[in-house]
């Protein structure tokens, strides 16, 4: 069948825009719950922050609670998505949501009786492992929904900014619940939404992609989205952006209490998120005409030269406009590297390879805020933002020393778009 929206941008030689992606027939049916079930992803860190510094009166100690989930994320949801390219989204979500719910219920209620630092990683590992990867889950439905079309890096555009927008109003709203209405307030709104968004986004069962266990014909060998070079490379480049994401959120949350103002962290790392949202508005209505690998590289240099002076800000507003130009970077590195899955990756594995790029974020968060914790306890808020920059520069040498890996499998520079069409395509 002929793809309509493909043969379409090959005539007029334009990108196809935000308007005509969410024409597409079907899409609203997952966009709107998956939009729902992803909003606990960006409370969940900054929340476990939050109750367990109040708890316990240590940086350290929260960072060290959060990390602790960040880890067991990050180890646990390649393997959640290998299910889910096996069995369907629905049969990994239902379970995943209902544990999840009822680990970061027994988290909460045990920082609140003052429990030990081992029960509080008893309840953390659970909560981390079961969180629903949603994200990735709904790049996967794109993905097969899109495969071969222009709209395709459209749409991973349009999921970054969706990504960040969670990102923006997550942690504001948690932060806004912990400080205005009690410190455990976060988490617990935190597990509502999980379990609501999640089985209202499982529900969706028609446009989930057709797992790979039900594929007829000859039986195919599975392929392990981590046995491909360039997945491990940008799952390595992905650390260094987690490494902002857990550096900002403990730092911010430091700055603001050293300030004297604590209710600010939140619109502090709104902003943050909000500039990261911006970008990804943009890169999603440019017809990009420099390669993938240089456009991740040249958003790899920005980070690291903006994060390279967050730890010398003294004063609000100051750390607001360069966090500002620091989310600014992180979008066209999120979106080159989740689009560059298309072409590394074959059908049958993305859903794993979103998830061990979404996992080396939560790792690179989980470390940073275990990192960022312990030097903010000893030295303050400015040692703290030191852990953006180290996170973003050794990302940045992977990605020079590496990037002969990020080439797509095919050497020849044609690739096919839609029945009857050829379009070259930027592979540098």
């Amino acid at each position: 069948m002929t793809n309509t929206v493909t043969t379409d941008a090959t005539k007029t030689g334009k990108r196809p825009g935000y308007g005509q992606l969410l024409r597409t027939p079907g899409v609203w049916s997952y966009l709107i719950p998956g939009f729902l079930a992803r909003q606990p992803f960006a409370m969940l860190t900054i929340g476990i922050v939050l109750l367990v510094q109040h708890t316990s009166g240590s940086y350290g100690t929260a960072g060290i609670v959060a990390a602790v989930t960040g880890v067991s994320m990050a180890l646990f949801a390649p393997q959640s998505g290998k299910l889910a390219d096996r069995f369907g989204q629905r049969a990994v979500l239902v379970p995943g949501v209902l544990v999840h719910a009822a680990a970061v219920s027994a988290l909460t209620a045990l920082a609140l009786a003052g429990a030990p630092l081992w029960a509080l990683f008893a309840a953390a590992v659970p909560a981390g492992a079961s969180v629903p990867q949603v994200g990735p889950m709904v790049r996967a439905r794109w993905a097969a929904k899109l495969e071969g079309s222009p709209l395709m890096s459209t749409a991973a555009a349009f999921e970054s900014v969706t990504d960040e927008f969670t990102f923006v109003v997550g942690p504001v709203l948690a932060t806004a619940l912990c400080t205005g209405v009690h410190p455990a307030a976060g988490l617990i709104a935190e597990a509502t939404l999980t379990l609501a968004g999640g089985l209202f986004f499982a529900a969706q069962r028609r446009t989930q992609p057709e797992p790979s266990r039900r594929h007829g014909g000859p039986k195919v060998k599975h392929v392990s989205a981590l046995s491909v070079p360039g997945v491990r490379v940008l799952a390595v480049a992905f650390l260094g952006i987690g490494s902002v994401f857990g550096g900002m959120q403990v730092s911010m949350t430091a700055f603001a209490q050293e300030a004297g103002n604590p209710g600010i962290n939140g619109l502090l790392y709104g902003i943050f998120a909000g500039g990261n949202m911006l970008a990804g508005i943009v890169c999603g209505t440019i017809a990009w005409k420099i390669g993938p690998r240089r456009r991740l590289m040249a958003g790899y240099i920005g980070l690291a030269l903006f994060a390279s002076g967050l730890w010398a800000v003294h004063s609000v507003p100051l750390l607001a406009g360069l966090g500002l130009l620091v989310g600014l970077c992180i979008a066209p590195a999120l979106i080159t590297g989740y689009t560059m899955v298309e072409t590394l990756v074959p059908a049958t594995a993305r859903t794993e390879a979103f998830t061990w790029l979404t996992g080396a974020v939560a790792f690179g968060q989980a470390m940073a805020v275990t990192v960022a914790g312990r030097l903010t306890d000893a030295h303050g808020s400015s040692a703290g933002f030191l852990v953006p920059l180290g996170g973003t520069a050794l990302a940045l040498v992977v990605l020079v020393v590496l990037r002969s890996r990020l080439l797509p499998p095919s050497s020849g520079r044609v690739a096919a778009r839609g029945v009857g069409h050829r379009v070259p395509v930027t592979v540098d």
